[in-house]
């Protein structure tokens, strides 16, 4: 099935949005292999960014808005 690219006014040429769709034919054995798959790149996701990704939620929770290029030291952060 293919969609035809949607762009997003702010960049020209880049798709607003990826349709995926699961198959309904997999096995247990090939779900579970994604499930995994998904959860061991949340875990590297989470190694790599977390300090920032935690600054961000801060910030969407308290209202306040944080530079992209603002890092953060993990002594700033409390776990």
């Amino acid at each position: 099935m293919s969609h035809p690219p949607q762009s997003s006014p702010a960049s020209p040429g880049r798709r607003f949005t990826i349709p995926f769709e699961i198959p309904a034919y997999w096995t247990p054995e090939q779900a579970i292999a994604v499930v995994e798959l998904l959860a061991d790149l949340g875990e590297l996701i989470w190694a790599h960014y977390g300090v920032q990704l935690i600054e961000l939620v801060r910030a969407e929770y308290s209202g306040t808005q944080t530079e992209s290029d603002h890092t953060v030291s993990t002594d700033e952060v409390d776990f």
